[in-house]
């Protein structure tokens, strides 16, 4: 899990990143970005639907470990991002930890987020 100071607090920060933010979209999950000068560090924030899983606990399980995968890639997060994944199929939860932390990887470089491969 990463810490609270990586996490959103109330809605108004989400409906920013929303209408003002960049997106790249995967196959299974979409990544809404913004550059956020105001802080010193990322905020990262996971959105799964109930259309995804009917079950709160599968729900919260995807979640968990979208977490993680990031906890896992912040020491690569440079600059202070504003970060919302949105996950669209429950095809996630069938991945492997080394599969997730490369789609994860994926999507920020793809994203500007991280720095590409040199």
């Amino acid at each position: 899990m990463i810490t609270r100071a990586h996490r959103f607090h109330g809605y108004g920060s989400l409906r920013y990143i929303y209408r003002h933010g960049s997106t790249v979209r995967g196959p299974l999950c979409a990544t809404k970005y913004i550059l956020n000068k105001r802080r010193k560090s990322y905020r990262l924030s996971i959105v799964v639907n109930k259309k995804v899983n009917r079950s709160a606990v599968a729900r919260n399980r995807i979640r968990r470990r979208l977490y993680e995968s990031a906890r896992l890639t912040e020491t690569l997060i440079k600059d202070p991002y504003d970060i919302v994944v949105t996950v669209f199929t429950d095809q996630i939860n069938d991945l492997t930890p080394e599969e997730l932390n490369r789609l994860v990887r994926a999507q920020f470089r793809q994203a500007g987020i991280i720095a590409s491969k040199s």
